[in-house]
């Protein structure tokens, strides 16, 4: 009776293992073949104004076919810049160990669609930083190792990318790891990365500050106004450590032509950077806008109508091409890979489906217009 029982459990089993192997020839027949993406025929970007950008998100884009839409939308739209995240933790995730693989497919695609890239770096990885702490933590101590990467970015990307952002909104808590905001700390993480940096490639641009537009009082623990910011970064050295300012210039519920004021968060705020930078004996570098713009989002309190946004996006591109010390105006954001839920896809030009919406076919009548 037991052996006919053993004999009655391994047919059983015999069978459930073919049936699992038939299951999965069947799965494998029948799953549609990999989408084939090549790099395609170089292109060129036409456009009325050749400072219009975005900063895309193509950080976390996985798919290579999404990746390249995403830059041919932008190149349609006549947009020659981008501005891109490439997260320190995400090509050095193990110390000096680095996949190039994403960062290459995002870098060539976007060359190959006649962009110019400024490369944003920042995101310590988990080796370089404390147990738990957020990825805008890095302690000073790890200051030669992330300009150790940014000499093997500067390097792997030499010829291909000629700007490249040091760390974002450094003047905010989040994004100096919850951590008292530090413009002379900043300042010493320009020093540590800029020989390095130059040493890869004496032709890359380090671009500085990327400071969040705000109006903070004095000694918040949230953050500090960005233009007492830049006079402290100057105040502690900054000048020799980088070759062009970033600017962050959102224009919240204003007009592009609103008149700048300290007290005042606007788009031309801008211009108050660029002040600064003049006093303080800076004036031939250049500025690029890196993010800013405005929102449309129907509750937000910072947001516009949707047709206010139109207008306020296209009189600041008018602003930028008349501004003869800044090279580019990127705003945020292209599109996003998934909907975030929140006011933050009201900035989109694009859906994560790939729908454009009207601000993108106004941009580009605008800049195509002959």
């Amino acid at each position: 009776m037991q052996t006919r029982n053993l004999f009655l459990a391994a047919s059983i089993l015999f069978n459930a293992i073919k049936l699992l192997i038939l299951s999965a020839i069947l799965y494998a027949v029948s799953a549609p073949p990999p989408i084939l993406v090549t790099l395609g025929a170089p292109q060129t970007v036409r456009t009325a104004n050749p400072k219009i950008g975005v900063h895309t998100r193509l950080t976390d884009e996985v798919e290579e076919w999404k990746i390249k839409k995403n830059v041919e939308l932008v190149r349609e739209m006549g947009a020659p810049w981008i501005v891109e995240y490439f997260p320190w933790g995400y090509i050095e995730y193990n110390e000096n160990e680095y996949d190039w693989s994403h960062a290459d497919q995002v870098v060539d695609h976007a060359r190959r669609q006649g962009l110019t890239v400024i490369a944003r770096l920042g995101f310590a990885p988990v080796w370089a930083r404390p147990k738990n702490p957020i990825t805008s933590y890095l302690d000073e101590s790890r200051y030669p190792h992330f300009a150790n990467f940014a000499r093997e970015f500067v390097a792997h990307f030499k010829g291909r990318i000629r700007y490249v952002i040091i760390w974002n909104e450094p003047n905010v808590n989040l994004e100096w790891g919850y951590r008292p905001v530090d413009p002379a700390g900043y300042t010493r993480m320009l020093q540590a990365v800029y020989p390095f940096a130059k040493q890869a490639d004496p032709e890359i641009q380090i671009l500085a500050g990327a400071l969040a537009p705000n109006l903070a009082p004095a000694g918040s623990i949230d953050a500090m106004n960005d233009l007492d910011y830049l006079r402290q970064m100057y105040d502690a050295g900054a000048r020799e450590y980088f070759d062009a300012l970033a600017a962050h210039a959102y224009g919240w519920t204003s007009p592009a032509d609103e008149a700048p004021a300290p007290n005042r968060v606007n788009f031309r705020r801008t211009e108050l950077l660029r002040e600064i930078m003049t006093q303080n004996g800076d004036a031939a570098k250049r500025v690029f806008i890196t993010e800013g713009g405005w929102n449309d989002h129907p509750r937000w309190t910072k947001a516009v109508h949707p047709a206010e946004r139109i207008q306020y996006t296209l009189r600041a591109f008018e602003l930028c091409r008349a501004w003869d010390w800044l090279d580019a105006c990127a705003l945020w954001a292209f599109r996003y890979p998934a909907p975030t839920q929140t006011y933050l896809d009201y900035f989109s030009f694009v859906t994560p489906d790939f729908d454009p919406k009207p601000i993108y076919y106004e941009v580009q009548k605008y800049a195509t217009a002959k």
